[in-house]
């Protein structure tokens, strides 16, 4: 049994898959396997996957069903004790990640690196520790993570989902399943920003809302949403605002006054153009 089975989805994006497997083949651990899914491209993906053959341990390229479907043919081909998805376009940071998590032999159920792209160039690890309320907030990143081949043994991907599903599957494991986890001081994915679920945040969201109320009963549902929309900077200073009502009045005027002069702004600003 191999330590990593690497699974990479891809469409139609051949340079994005040749520069994604080059950045895999460079690892200095090689104690991996490479898998491709490809959906049936037409861009000449399939020559690049055919020219790296002899490196890669299952390939197909056929029609799919979507991103999750694609993601669990490769999870039933996977054979290694953890399972990485570094999808066309996204790139391991440097030639040592594997080596730098796996050189330790760690245990946990899920491994959590950093992942940098152009807005994060130095990097961001997911916060810790990780609640519900993180999750609400947050979208673990799946290129910078490695999950333990047991958390799939008989739960894949939910594939009525065509871009929050490996959201759901982080909060069925991390809150339901109470899954072990580990944050890891290591950039490990340089990751593609301009996948479906970075440009489509409409879509986004609408499925996060479906899957929380799958996923919670109604009556926690509704307070769970007035929680999360309560953690805000703004609404943790409530408790000075509440000690004078002088007070309360010199605050509603200043951000009365602050909001009134960013209309003015906004609508001179527009005429100018």
């Amino acid at each position: 049994m191999k330590k990593v089975s690497v699974i990479t989805v891809n469409y139609n994006n051949a340079d994005g898959l040749k520069r994604t497997l080059e950045s895999l083949f460079a690892q200095t651990f090689t104690d991996y396997e490479s898998i491709v899914i490809d959906g049936g491209s037409t861009d000449g993906s399939r020559e690049i996957i055919e020219n790296f053959a002899d490196r890669i341990m299952y390939w197909v390229s056929e029609p799919d069903g979507g991103i999750y479907h694609a993601m669990n043919k490769g999870i039933r081909q996977a054979t290694g004790l953890y399972y990485n998805f570094m999808n066309s376009g996204d790139l391991f940071e440097d030639p040592t990640v594997l080596e730098n998590i796996f050189a330790s032999d760690p245990t946990e159920d899920i491994l959590f690196g950093k992942y940098a792209s152009d807005r994060h160039p130095k990097g961001v690890a997911y916060p810790t520790p990780i609640t519900m309320l993180t999750l609400y907030k947050t979208h673990p990143n799946h290129q910078a993570s490695f999950l333990r081949w047991t958390l799939f043994n008989d739960h894949l991907y939910d594939e009525t989902y065509r871009i929050a599903s490996d959201w759901k599957f982080f909060i069925e494991c991390l809150i339901f399943r109470q899954c072990s986890y580990a944050h890891l001081d290591v950039i490990v994915a340089r990751y593609d920003q301009t996948g479906i679920s970075s440009v489509n945040q409409k879509l986004y969201e609408e499925e996060r809302e479906q899957i929380l109320h799958l996923l919670l009963p109604d009556r926690i549902y509704a307070d769970y949403i007035y929680l999360g929309d309560a953690d805000s900077p703004l609404l943790k200073l409530t408790p000075y605002f509440n000690r004078t009502r002088g007070f309360q009045q010199l605050i509603y005027g200043i951000t009365y006054a602050l909001i009134r002069f960013r209309s003015l702004f906004v609508r001179e600003l527009g005429q100018l153009h």
